[in-house]
Formats: C-alpha cells, sequence, structure tokens
C-alpha cells in the first residue's frame, strides 16, 4: 500500500526554519529582478486538483481484485474494525455500489462504496469538476510494476476518457513514496506507456509542453529519495523529452530544513513549477495567515527571482480532526494564496477519502453515514453543509485565483445552496418556449414543484425553454430537474444553456453536452456557469434517451 503523505507533521516552532537562513540569503530572494512568469495554460492560472483514483471493490473488474484502499485488509469488506478511511462519501450519483460490512446508514439504507474502476464512477467525478469549474487533474502514479500496475494503467485510461468527455485536463503526477528504483523504471514507465497520454487533446500543456508531475523529491524521510543527483536527472531527463515539470516538493524546500533533506535546491531550481506540501502542516486560519507571512510570502519571491512557476497547496482540511470550520479554513487559504501572487492553486485532495482532506461529494450528516462508524460529516461543527460544498468553494476559488471575483477574505459560498439569500432568480417568472405538447407547458418550469414539468412536441429536437428573469441580473448556476419519482427512470439530455440581455442575441454558457437525469440523485442536474449578466436563460435540448422529446420539471437561476 503506498505510504501516506501527511505522516511527517513538522514540530519545530513557526519561524525557526526562516531563523536557519542568513539574512543576506532572504534579502537576496526577495530583491532580486524577476523572471517573467509563465503565461496563462493549463496548469498556469488554474486550478488543479489531485485525483487519486484509488478505489476498487471485489467484483469490479480491476485486476487488483479486493477492496483497494477502502479497508487495511483488501481481501475483506470494509466494516467499523477494518477500515482505510476517514470520511464517508455521498454515493447517490454512482450506478453501480458494492455492499460492505458496515452496518445500515442512518437513514436505514445499505453502506455501499463505488468503485473508481466503474468508468461512470471516473466521469461522475469529472462531471463534478466541469460544474464547478476546475481546470485540471493530476493523475497520481506510485510505483507501477508491483502488483497494483495493471489496474493504475487502465484507470490512466479511464481518466483520459472522463476528462475528454467533460472538456477537463489531465496529466501523469508520479508520486515516489516508497519506489526504491525509481531512478530507471520512472523514465522507462513514461516512455512505454504514459507518454502515449500526451495525445489526447485533454493533456495538460504548458508553455505548449505537456505536463509531468513528481511528488516527492527532497523529503526528509528514508520512504523517498535521498540522492540528489539522481533527482536531477531525472527533473532534467522529462525536460530533455520536451515535457514542463511540476515538482511537489517540501513544505521548507527553500531552506532545506525540517521537512526537506538538505542538499537539493538543485533539483528545486530545475522545475518548472514547484508546489509545496501543506497537509499535516496547519489546522486552521491562524497557521496559514503564519505560513503565509513565513513561507508562501518569500516562496513567491524566490520563484518569481529564478523563474519558476509557484502553484501553493490548499486543503479543506481533515473532516475526523474537525479542521474545516464550515469552509473559513480552507477560504483562507485561497485568499491568503491569491494575494501572495501565485501561479496557480494545487488542491490538496479530490477524492482523498483516506486522509479526510477530499473536496469530492462527501456525507453531510449521520443519516448519511454508517450507523456505529465513528465517522463524522460535513456538519461536524453544527454548521449544516451541502454534500458538494468544497466543490462549489473550489469554483469560488478559481474564480478569485482568476480575477473574475475581488481578492476578498470573506468567504462568499454559502454552505447550503438557497442559504444565505441564494434565492432561485427564475421561480415565477415569464416563461417561452419552441411549443409543448397537451398541456405541458413551459410555466410549470418555474411553478416551484418538480412534479409538474415541461414536455416539448414528440420527435422534433432540437426544442428550447426560456425564462425571463425580469431584468439583468449575474447568472452563475442553473439547475435543472425532472420529476423525482423512481417511474422516471434515468436518462440522459443532451443539452446547452444559453443566456441573452436583450432576447435576441444568445451566448452559449454552457454544453452541448450530456447531462444524466438520474433517480438515486433526485433527478437533479447542476450546471455551473461562468458568472454572465443575463435578463433572459434559455435551455435548447437536443436529445433525451429516455423519450423522444425535451423535458424540464423545474428550470432554476442562481447567482453562484
Amino acid at each position: 500500500m503506498p505510504f501516506s503523505r501527511r505522516t511527517f507533521i513538522t514540530s519545530v516552532v513557526s519561524g525557526s526554519a526562516l531563523a536557519a537562513v542568513s539574512s543576506s540569503q532572504l534579502v537576496s530572494a526577495l530583491t532580486a529582478a524577476a523572471s517573467a512568469a509563465s503565461g496563462p495554460g493549463d496548469v498556469v492560472g488554474k486550478i488543479t486538483v489531485g485525483y487519486q483514483g484509488w478505489f476498487a471493490c471485489p467484483g469490479d473488474g480491476a485486476p487488483i481484485n479486493g477492496w483497494w484502499h477502502w479497508s487495511q485488509n483488501w481481501s475483506q469488506a470494509p466494516s467499523p474494525g477494518n477500515t482505510a478511511i476517514v470520511a464517508w462519501p455521498d454515493i447517490r450519483e454512482f450506478t453501480h455500489a458494492y455492499p460492505t460490512a458496515y452496518g445500515n446508514l442512518g437513514n436505514g439504507q445499505p453502506a455501499t462504496l463505488f468503485s473508481s474502476y466503474d468508468q461512470q464512477t471516473v466521469d461522475t467525478h469529472f462531471r463534478w469538476m466541469r460544474d464547478n469549474e476546475i481546470d485540471t487533474a493530476a493523475l497520481q502514479r506510485f510505483n507501477p510494476n508491483g502488483g497494483e500496475g495493471a489496474t493504475r494503467d487502465a484507470m490512466a485510461a479511464k481518466v483520459r476518457s472522463a476528462a475528454e468527455a467533460n472538456g477537463r485536463k489531465f496529466y501523469v503526477m508520479y508520486d515516489v513514496s516508497g519506489w526504491t528504483n525509481f531512478h530507471p523504471e520512472i523514465k522507462a514507465d513514461w516512455t512505454t506507456k504514459m507518454s502515449a497520454l500526451t495525445a489526447s487533446s485533454a493533456y495538460a500543456r504548458q508553455n505548449g509542453k505537456p505536463v509531468v508531475g513528481i511528488w516527492g523529491f527532497g523529503f526528509n524521510e528514508d520512504k523517498h529519495p535521498s540522492d540528489p543527483a539522481a533527482c536531477l536527472d531525472v527533473v532534467n531527463w522529462f525536460k530533455a523529452q520536451g515535457c514542463y515539470v511540476m515538482g511537489g516538493v517540501p513544505t521548507y524546500w527553500r531552506t532545506g530544513v525540517e521537512d526537506c533533506r538538505p542538499g537539493f535546491i538543485d533539483v528545486f531550481n530545475a522545475l518548472n513549477m514547484l508546489s509545496p506540501w501543506m497537509v499535516g502542516r496547519i489546522g486552521n486560519a491562524a497557521d496559514s495567515d503564519r505560513f503565509h507571512t513565513d513561507l508562501n510570502v518569500p516562496d513567491q519571491a524566490y520563484c518569481d527571482a529564478h523563474g519558476i512557476d509557484y502553484q501553493p497547496c490548499v486543503l479543506p482540511g481533515d473532516v475526523k480532526s474537525r479542521q474545516r470550520a464550515h469552509g473559513d479554513f480552507m477560504w483562507r487559504q485561497f485568499y491568503n494564496m491569491v494575494r501572495a501572487g501565485a501561479q496557480g492553486i494545487y488542491i490538496s485532495m479530490f477524492d482523498e477519502f483516506n486522509e479526510g482532506n477530499q473536496i469530492a461529494k462527501t456525507a453531510e450528516n449521520a443519516s448519511m453515514i454508517p450507523v456505529g462508524s465513528g465517522l463524522l460529516g460535513l456538519d461536524e461543527d453544527g454548521t449544516v453543509c451541502s454534500s458538494d460544498y468544497y466543490l462549489r468553494l473550489t469554483r469560488d476559488g478559481g474564480r478569485m485565483l482568476r480575477g473574475q471575483i475581488a481578492l476578498t477574505s470573506v468567504r462568499p459560498t454559502p454552505p447550503v445552496v438557497n442559504g444565505g439569500g441564494d434565492a432561485d432568480l427564475a421561480r415565477g417568472k415569464a416563461t417561452s418556449e419552441s411549443g409543448h405538447t397537451q398541456n405541458y407547458g413551459s410555466g410549470n418550469a418555474v411553478d416551484g414543484d418538480a412534479n409538474t414539468y415541461w414536455e416539448s412536441p414528440n420527435n422534433a429536437f432540437p426544442q428550447w425553454i426560456q425564462v425571463d428573469l425580469g431584468a439583468a441580473a449575474t447568472v452563475g448556476r442553473v439547475v435543472l430537474k425532472l420529476p423525482p419519482a423512481t417511474a422516471w427512470e434515468r436518462r440522459t439530455q443532451t443539452l446547452s444553456v444559453q443566456a441573452s440581455t436583450n432576447g435576441s442575441s444568445f451566448t452559449t454558457l454552457a454544453g452541448p453536452g450530456g447531462y444524466t437525469f438520474d433517480p438515486a440523485s433526485g433527478n437533479t442536474v447542476t450546471i455551473t456557469v461562468p458568472p454572465s449578466s443575463a435578463r433572459y436563460v434559455r435551455i435548447t435540448v437536443t436529445g433525451n434517451t429516455g423519450w423522444p422529446a425535451a423535458q424540464i420539471g423545474e428550470l432554476e437561476v442562481y447567482s453562484g
């Protein structure tokens, strides 16, 4: 089993690392003439999430054939006494689920888990990324030469497919933790296997070069490489292959103390992008402020002076350790990294249920968690949070990074959709349509009742429905619903979202693309769009796998 990244937590008080650096070194780093930073690409100016994709279940077809990363003993079903996770996922949008040895959920339903090996799982994860404006996923790749190799190889192909289908970017990020023979093997793996992925239109590029990540050089632990020359050779080898090399490095990389081995500065200087690790280093907003002053600001100055792109790490906080503070902890990090001038932000992580730092949809409360498991929901501090809250928070952090919203220390994201004045702008407003059948007119879609619906004439695609908000407003999110009854079986409608200020000239905000309405998730689809001024919002439907007509039960419009 790969090592946890969080095991090394610095025990030295903040400031001691800087004290180990001479004043002349620090002044030199802060005052040297800055080199031009890279322009926007697939990692610079973007939000990147670490994607593990390492959960499997017996019967899912994965070569590993076990409860990969769900339990300590992969041959036995996960249970309270055999678990490898500290948070429970929200699995309502996955079509395949696998029974565990946990007791039932608090709502009485059986406790089941997803498998990353199911393509639909990866597709759903990347749809969440798309809906929440997450730009790029860094697929974690540990030593692929052991028993996990075949499964990891297959996961790379699944990630490629999901990224292409959802308009996201991805790249391979090698983790050298515990990889004793990494020096020749990482080169061979790239040459014989992973480099083929760069042919994908979805493979991330920066400065015109395919991105490759390497996590783990320079960490002061036995499980990480201790030979700077070998590490430098690997970095330079990838650059010679025409790659842009991102490095996941120790927190104290610049000073070579605490979690960083001395003698690695040449390795770090050779990287195109640096991303210092923060998991286990901070646990509250005050920690983030301290690290911003002591590390992030001088780190940024050093990188600017040496022509290196700086991509600091932001984490939501461990649910089990009650770090999250209903989003305030994570938002403080976004604020600190953006005001430091970071070239990009790396989220740790997307699906890290093992360490509890996942932003993927997570159990909201005890009703969604196995009884007696000891696990906590997102409401652990008494604040109700929707399961997608940290995805939405990441969306807003990305908007602040890109300058789409102003720099602010005040979290703009409500923990629950429709909370904090987040009203449905379309409710009760005037509608129009391309046509309807029987009595299923467009007014049904804004009456607040998903059981009433608009349905277009049969066999006559494309069809559209439109709502007049009454005045121009900022539109950031559209929610579409069908009747929630299970009689409305799962279906995918191909549609696009368009907006207009005058009712005649429309701009496409999302799509066209396939959006799946599933009774398991309330037959609800959420589409996040770039913040846009609009009075008219139109949904154009060109296909429906469940009926030869367009169908919308509720058309809801929100500012964010």
